[in-house]
């Protein structure tokens, strides 16, 4: 069984945290990885960086520019990822673009994902019919779960495909913005939460965007399976550095 799946069935929720890999250095990708799991993180979403990240906010834009300037390349990930499952146990995601997975090739990527040991992908630009004809069957021959966002402006029969298509999880983008920290969720937020949670999908979901505190972890999991922290995570390794991110985990599941 896929890892993901796994962890779905255990009886908690769960944390995720995505970076941006080669940031804040080019070689501080397999040591993130290990100290979240070390931290106590349930699930890593490793950003592959693209030069054009519409989804993302400032923070991981800059990050991803960064990163990029590093020297971090889909070659780099992969070289830097070839041992992590010597390590690490819980489950790993490459969230980024389609263009750098079309540049690869899309089953060489898929089979470079499987060797190393990766679970799934996270690509927001990937049409979910596009994926269902074209390369789902690619997917599935490496035993990989592609992840699918929705917002609160997906219509419900949307839903119910995408819930069809899937295999995993599904992304539930907390807000129709871009990534980044909020405060807190206000009404509309809580009422779309509920909406999701009515249909009684077959997938769980993971509630992210806007997830950056207990305060808002806590709200996001009263509906969802887990919820998902991006630019929070990368703003405190920005201010931070590497060195403490036990502390940063510890502020939002304690």
């Amino acid at each position: 069984m896929n890892r993901i799946n796994q962890k779905l069935q255990e009886d908690q929720k769960i944390l995720s945290i995505y970076f941006t890999a080669g940031y804040p250095d080019l070689d501080d990708t397999v040591k993130i990885i290990q100290d979240l799991e070390k931290s106590g993180v349930d699930l890593i979403e490793i950003g592959l960086p693209f030069s054009d990240p519409l989804a993302d906010g400032p923070t991981i834009q800059d990050s991803s520019t960064k990163a990029l300037k590093n020297g971090m390349t889909t070659e780099i990930l992969f070289n830097q990822l070839k041992d992590i499952r010597k390590s690490v146990s819980i489950p790993l995601i490459i969230m980024g673009y389609f263009n750098p997975v079309l540049q690869y090739g899309v089953e060489d990527f898929c089979k470079k994902c499987q060797e190393i040991g990766i679970d799934g992908l996270i690509i927001p630009d990937l049409p979910v019919d596009v994926y269902h004809e074209e390369y789902q069957n690619i997917f599935e021959k490496y035993g990989l779960i592609n992840v699918f966002l929705i917002t609160p402006q997906t219509s419900d029969e949307r839903i119910h495909f995408i819930d069809s298509v899937s295999n995993g999880f599904i992304y539930m983008v907390s807000s129709a913005s871009t990534t980044g920290a909020k405060s807190g969720f206000g009404n509309e937020q809580t009422e779309y939460f509920e909406r999701i949670n009515k249909l009684d999908l077959n997938n769980p979901q993971i509630v992210g965007f806007g997830i950056s505190n207990n305060e808002t972890f806590t709200a996001a999991t009263t509906y969802a399976k887990g919820a998902i922290i991006g630019s929070a995570f990368v703003k405190y390794v920005t201010n931070e550095g590497t060195e403490n991110i036990d502390s940063f985990v510890k502020n939002i599941i304690e």
